[in-house]
């Protein structure tokens, strides 16, 4: 007797649209099994490198490159363009055309969202954040932002990588 996959179980109240993204339950089991390709946005201009405030169960408390999963046919661009609006109420001027550095990240206690592939990518922004969101000192709100002219000792570990981008400042 042939046994039924439990993938037609597991797929019942799933969308097929990859805009729409997976149930998080389903994220969360692929992401326990294969790495995630992410993008990571540099944001450099004179008043410095911009990171955000990033408290949560999987990577935080601490400061980040901002970034975001790249979605099943999502080209980079559009993924660059929904993590500065979804996380920085800002629009994307421009852009590397190639990633400025590939990285492998690891969170070795975690199973669930525990490895990345990520794509660097430097980029210009049409003007700063919005103030209601700017990181006011010593309040570290998920989501915050703040320019930073060296590297910050409270950088999430999996971004040390990204220490070697402070040195000109």
């Amino acid at each position: 007797m042939k046994k039924k996959s439990p993938i037609p179980t597991f797929t019942n109240n799933m969308s097929y649209n990859p805009k729409v993204g997976l149930p998080q339950d389903i994220f969360y089991f692929v992401s326990a099994h294969t790495p995630l390709v992410c993008i990571d946005l540099l944001i450099k201009t004179n008043d410095g490198i911009l990171l955000t405030w990033r408290s949560d169960k999987f990577y935080g408390p601490g400061w980040h490159i901002p970034g975001g999963i790249i979605r099943f046919k999502e080209k980079i661009e559009v993924r660059i363009k929904k993590t500065l609006r979804n996380e920085l109420s800002v629009k994307l001027n421009s852009y590397s055309e190639s990633p400025i550095d590939f990285n492998e990240q690891f969170n070795p206690k975690r199973n669930i969202r525990g490895h990345f592939i990520a794509l660097l990518y430097k980029c210009s922004i049409d003007k700063n954040p919005p103030e209601k969101i700017r990181y006011k000192s010593n309040t570290k709100i998920n989501g915050t932002w703040k320019w930073h002219n060296s590297f910050p000792k409270n950088m999430i570990k999996q971004h040390q990588i990204y220490k070697k981008y402070f040195k000109d400042f």
